[in-house]
Formats: structure tokens, C-alpha cells, sequence
């Protein structure tokens, strides 16, 4: 390489991975700082899962670089595996061995690591150290997929869609164990399709589209560059005519309106002033209002501002 990316932990280049039907990842450049918790977000084929198995060495890229804590996979990929911990978006463990020999057989893969049952302990299942991996609940099973991939004591951490299909109560506990390996200070690479998941966790976070990035930042960053603070919901009783809707993109407060599925939704910036004036304007129209919806603005709305669709559009 030209230029060295170990200050980093995570490198790509120009990275390209076409499959026969569709370009999963399209000439992607990325850099992920050693230390934080980079997200990289998109609704489903947006080329998420396929550039971080690519960057886990699982795929091969028809192009470009990836640079793993200053190391590369074709010349260094025993050493590699010593330093990442890996959760896949679905983790097929076996279902007749206990949680204790589970875990005891991903540490006999690595040089050096916590005992087995200090990991178990911190992942909260110690009461389930003899269950057999069957009996276990999606949740539980979680904790120890996530186990699996700390016993190797990692310095980055890959979690794809690790909270997918989990109950709140499961999620928010996968939460603090993912902020507590983050306040050791090693790196995660983490992807979501949760809005709530990527503001709490990350530090910076790339949204993906078409196999491309297509907004990179904070969240707060990428939240305020639309320019508007709140968003405002609301449908009638039959789906909403664009004639009806003329006007309402200039009422006090309106950055932007969007019309879709026969509601419509406008960001705005002074809450307080755009729905009084939007109740008035409706009922001016003779608009019967169904439904008022208000939220702060998140990076879901990003998407939909960026490609006027939602993120778990298909």
C-alpha cells in the first residue's frame, strides 16, 4: 500500500464485491479509529453484512485493500484471528454441548485469553453454565454467541446485527456489555438496522446504500445535517392528495415535506410554531386529521432525507 493505515483499525480501500445479480459493495472507501464504536448502517442489501465479512476475512473482495490493525489477510491471517473477536449475524453453535463447553472450545482457539468462566460471568450465565446450548432462550443464546467472540480477549470486535430478533429486555442487556468492552478502549465495528441501537452505542456511524456510503459522522452530526430538529406525522381518513398538500411545505417551521403510503411528513425546525399552524391550515382545507405523530429527529429521518425511503425498506 501507498500509505500505511495502522494508525487505524480498520482500513478499506476502493473496496469492490459483485455477486451474479448485484454489486453488494461498490468501490467502498472506509477508516475505522482504533478505540471507537463505528457503526455502519442501511435496510437490508445495502452490501452491510457482505463488507464486514470481507474486512473478517470470510469473503474475498474482486478488488481493493482492507487493513486489519495494520496487518492484511493474505500475509498475516494466522496472527489476525489471534486479535478479532466475531459475532455473525446468525451463530449456528452446537445445541448438545453445555454453555461452559462452548465456551471452552472457542478459547481453545486462541494463545491467550480469560478463563472461560470469567467470560460467562460477564456475559450474565452463570445460572445456564451446565444448560445445553438447546435449551437456551434467543436471548441467552445471544450473550453466548457474544461470548464466543470475547474469549479470545479481541482488540476489534466485529458484531453483525447482534441484537436482531431479540426481546427489549435482551437488547438493552447486550447493550451494556457491548459499552463495557468499548470502555476498555478496543475498537468495535458493529451493524444495525436499529435507529436507537446506532445513537446509543456509536461513536461515528456510515450509512450504506447500493453497496456505497452515502453519509459518514456522528449521529449528532448526521441528525442535525438536515437542518431540522423535529419530525411531524400525520395521515387522514383516505390517503392524502398531492393538491391537498399544497402549502403546508411553507407553513411556519417547514424545512422539508414528504408525501408516502398516503401520509405525509414534514421536518421542521420550531415544533411549537408548525403544528398549530398545520391544525389551522387542515382545518382551513376541510382535511379530516386521523392521526398526529411528533418525534426528534433521528438518523432513520437522515435515510429517508438521503434516499426517501425508510431503513428497513427492503
Amino acid at each position: 500500500m501507498a500509505e500505511r493505515l495502522s494508525e487505524t483499525a480498520l482500513g478499506v480501500r476502493r473496496l469492490h464485491k459483485a455477486f451474479k445479480d448485484v454489486v453488494a459493495v461498490d468501490r467502498l472507501d472506509l477508516q475505522v479509529h482504533t478505540g471507537e464504536c463505528f457503526g455502519l448502517l442501511g435496510p437490508n442489501g445495502a452490501g452491510k453484512t457482505t463488507t464486514i465479512e470481507i474486512c473478517e476475512g470470510l469473503t474475498t473482495p474482486d478488488s481493493g485493500e482492507v487493513e486489519v490493525l495494520g496487518m492484511n489477510w493474505k500475509d498475516d491471517a494466522r496472527a489476525l484471528r489471534q486479535r478479532l473477536g466475531i459475532q455473525l449475524q446468525e451463530t449456528q453453535l452446537s445445541e448438545k454441548l453445555t454453555v461452559l463447553e462452548t465456551v471452552r472450545l472457542f478459547r481453545s482457539f486462541f494463545r491467550q485469553g480469560p478463563p472461560p468462566s470469567d467470560v460467562i460471568a460477564l456475559v450474565q450465565l452463570e445460572e445456564k453454565v451446565h444448560a445445553r446450548v438447546g435449551a437456551l432462550s434467543g436471548g441467552q443464546k445471544q450473550r453466548l454467541a457474544l461470548a464466543c467472540a470475547l474469549v479470545g480477549d479481541p482488540d476489534l470486535l466485529f458484531l453483525d446485527e447482534p441484537t436482531t430478533g431479540l426481546d427489549p429486555q435482551a437488547r438493552r442487556q447486550l447493550w451494556t456489555l457491548i459499552e463495557e468492552f468499548k470502555l476498555s478502549g478496543r475498537t468495535i465495528v458493529l451493524t444495525t438496522h436499529y435507529m436507537d441501537e446506532a445513537e446509543r452505542l456509536c461513536d461515528r456511524v456510515a450509512i450504506m446504500d447500493h453497496g456505497n456510503v452515502i453519509a459518514l459522522g456522528t449521529p449528532r452530526e448526521l441528525i442535525a445535517s438536515i437542518g431540522a430538529e423535529h419530525v411531524v406525522e400525520f395521515s387522514a381518513g383516505s390517503p392524502v392528495r398531492p393538491l391537498e398538500t399544497s402549502g403546508l411545505d411553507h407553513l411556519d417551521g417547514v424545512r422539508e415535506m414528504r408525501v408516502a403510503n398516503g401520509g405525509v411528513q414534514l421536518q421542521v425546525s420550531e415544533l411549537h410554531r408548525t403544528v398549530p399552524a398545520l391544525l389551522s391550515e387542515l382545518d382551513r382545507q376541510g382535511i379530516p386529521l386521523t392521526e398526529l405523530r411528533t418525534h426528534s429527529a433521528t438518523l432513520e429521518d437522515v435515510f429517508v432525507n438521503l434516499t426517501g425511503r425508510h431503513l428497513r425498506d427492503e
